[in-house]
C-alpha cells in the first residue's frame, strides 16, 4: 500500500466522523490561536520598546540633580538645582563624551490667532536634537548664535503644531508664549511616547538661554533640570560615567565623605533591561498559551484510542487482505497529524485575526512573523506525532484473528 492510498484512507476516516474530527481539532485551534495571539502581543510590546529606545538616541547617559541635605533636612533626588549649564559644558570636554545637551523645562501657555494650547516648554541647546536622535521634518533648528543671544525662536513637536496651527504650515509664523512673540523656525518629526509613557511630540523647544532668562525664570541662575550626555561609543559608556562623576564632584567641591549631589543614569543599560524583560514576557506568554496545545494533544490521543477500538474489525480485515502493520501505523499517525495541521491552519487564521482586532481596538502594537507561524506548526506537528503514536502503535499491534472476532 503506497503513501497516497494511505493518505486517502486517512482522509476518508476523518470525513466519516466529521463532528468528532471537528471537536478533536478544537483543542488545536484554540491552542494555536492562543500561541499566535500571545506571541504577537508580546513581540509587539518588545518592538514598541525597541523603537522607543532607538528614538531616544544611542550611547546615552542622563545626569540629574541628586539628593542633598540642608539644615538637617534631606531632600530627594531632583528636588534641588545642583546642575548648571557650565557643568554641561565641562562634561562635553571629557575624552569619552561626544556631546552634551543641558535641559530646562516647564509648562507654558501657547497661542496663535484664536487657538491656544498648554503644554511642555523645553529649553535646549542645538546639540539636543542630535543627541536625542530627533529629526527635523520642516524648517530648521536654532543655532549657537541664537543660543548666545537668547533669541525668541521655537521648534514645535508634531502634536503641538497640529493643535495650534491645524493644517497650516507653522514655519515662519509667530506664536505667543507667556504673551511673548516667538518665531517658529521648524517642526520636528514624529517621535512617539517615551518609556515613561509621556507624549514627546507634545512639546515646544526654545533656546536654553531664552527659557532661563525670559520664560521659566529661576532663583538659581544658570541651573538646569538635567543633562543628556552622549558617549563616544558603547564600549566607553562605563568610562564616561566614571569621568562625569569625578568631574562633577570636583566642580561641586564635594569631599570624600560627602555623597554625590547628582545621579548618573545609563539609559542604554536601562533600555537593554527593558527590552530583555519584554522579550522574556513574550516567550512566557507563548509558553503559557502552549499549555492548551498539550491539552489538545491529550484530547487527540483519547479520541484516537476510541477510534482504534471502534475500527478493530476494519483493522483486522485490512490485515487479512494483506495490509502491513507499518501501513496501519502510518494511517493512524497520518490521521492524528492531519487533525493537528488542519486545526493549526484554522488556529493561525483566528490568531492573526484576533491580534489585528486587538491592535485596532486597543491601539496596541502587534507583530506577526513567519517564524512565529512556523514555530506553531512545528509544535502542533510534534504533538500530532507524539500523542498519535501510541494509538497508532496499538492499532498496528492487533492480531488479525482477534481483530476479526471483535464485536
Amino acid at each position: 500500500m503506497n503513501l497516497l492510498i494511505i493518505i486517502d484512507e486517512a482522509f476518508r476516516a476523518l470525513r466519516l466522523n466529521r463532528l468528532r474530527t471537528g471537536l478533536t481539532m478544537l483543542g488545536m485551534i484554540i491552542g494555536v490561536a492562543a500561541v499566535v495571539l500571545m506571541l504577537s502581543i508580546g513581540q509587539g510590546a518588545q518592538a514598541h520598546i525597541s523603537n522607543t529606545i532607538t528614538s531616544m538616541g544611542s550611547h546615552l547617559l542622563l545626569v540629574v540633580p541628586g539628593a542633598t541635605s540642608s539644615g538637617g533636612l534631606r531632600f530627594g533626588s531632583g528636588s534641588v538645582k545642583t546642575l548648571t549649564a557650565g557643568d554641561a559644558q565641562a562634561v562635553a570636554e571629557l575624552p569619552s563624551v561626544e556631546a552634551t545637551a543641558p535641559v530646562v523645562s516647564g509648562i507654558a501657555q501657547f497661542s496663535y490667532g484664536a487657538n491656544n494650547w498648554s503644554t511642555t516648554i523645553t529649553g535646549v541647546t542645538p546639540d539636543y536634537f542630535s543627541v536625542s536622535n530627533w529629526e527635523i521634518e520642516d524648517g530648521s533648528i536654532f543655532s549657537e548664535a541664537d543660543l548666545r543671544s537668547a533669541t525668541r525662536l521655537a521648534v514645535l513637536g508634531k502634536i503641538t503644531a497640529e493643535n495650534l496651527f491645524g493644517k497650516e504650515d507653522p514655519t515662519g509664523k509667530t506664536l505667543r508664549i507667556a504673551n511673548r512673540p516667538f518665531l517658529v523656525v521648524g517642526v520636528l518629526a514624529v517621535k512617539g511616547q517615551s518609556l515613561s509613557g509621556r507624549d514627546q511630540d507634545d512639546n515646544v523647544f526654545i533656546p536654553l538661554t531664552t527659557a532661563q532668562r525670559q520664560i521659566l525664570g529661576n532663583q538659581f541662575p544658570g541651573s538646569i533640570n538635567y543633562m543628556m550626555v552622549q558617549g563616544k561609543s558603547a564600549d566607553m559608556m562605563e568610562e564616561a560615567e566614571m569621568e562625569i562623576t569625578r568631574l562633577l564632584r570636583q566642580r561641586h567641591r564635594l569631599s570624600d565623605r560627602m555623597e554625590n549631589d547628582f545621579t548618573v543614569r545609563n539609559l542604554t543599560a536601562l533600555a537593554a533591561v527593558a527590552s530583555t524583560t519584554a522579550k522574556i514576557m513574550a516567550w512566557m506568554l507563548g509558553a503559557i498559551a502552549s499549555i492548551s496545545l498539550l491539552v489538545g494533544g491529550i484530547g487527540i490521543m483519547n479520541i484516537m484510542l476510541v477510534s482504534v477500538t471502534e475500527r478493530t474489525r476494519e483493522i483486522g480485515i485490512r490485515m487479512a487482505i494483506g495490509a502491513s502493520r507499518r501501513a496501519i501505523l502510518t494511517q493512524f499517525l497520518l490521521e492524528a497529524l492531519m487533525i493537528c495541521i488542519l486545526g493549526g491552519l484554522t488556529g493561525v487564521v483566528l490568531g492573526i485575526s484576533g491580534a489585528w482586532t486587538i491592535s485596532q481596538i486597543a491601539d496596541m502594537p502587534v507583530v506577526i512573523t513567519l517564524g512565529m507561524i512556523g514555530l506553531a506548526f512545528t509544535f502542533v506537528s510534534v504533538i500530532g506525532i507524539s500523542f498519535g503514536f501510541y494509538p497508532a502503535k496499538k492499532a498496528a499491534s492487533l492480531k488479525p484473528v482477534e481483530a476479526l472476532r471483535y464485536e
